[in-house]
């Protein structure tokens, strides 16, 4: 079991590396490109920049894919910070 976490361990900082660097790739070659949509603070790129450095993987992305597909014109923008805790697997567990 404990060789397993370890496992997860190495599994999430290796994912959570590779999306933290695709991130600032799109912050430094795509995002300049484009005009500045985020309808929120901050906005959504340092949203899932926090989220991977906080975060591990999972919940990471959950968060980052949520804030993503609120970010048009449907929902409010506004200040919509990261959460201070939040753990996926807790989340579910409270919808059983």
């Amino acid at each position: 079991m404990k060789l397993f976490h370890s496992f997860l361990k190495i599994f999430n900082i290796i994912l959570n590396s590779f999306f933290i660097f695709m991130i600032k790739a799109y912050r430094v070659f795509i995002s300049p490109l484009l005009r500045p949509s985020c309808r929120h603070i901050p906005t959504c790129s340092t949203y899932a920049l926090a989220a991977y450095k906080k975060y591990p993987f999972f919940e990471a992305t959950f968060l980052s894919v949520r804030r993503i597909l609120r970010c048009n014109p449907l929902f409010k923008g506004g200040y919509d910070p990261l959460p201070e805790n939040f753990s996926f697997f807790n989340r579910l567990k409270k919808a059983k």
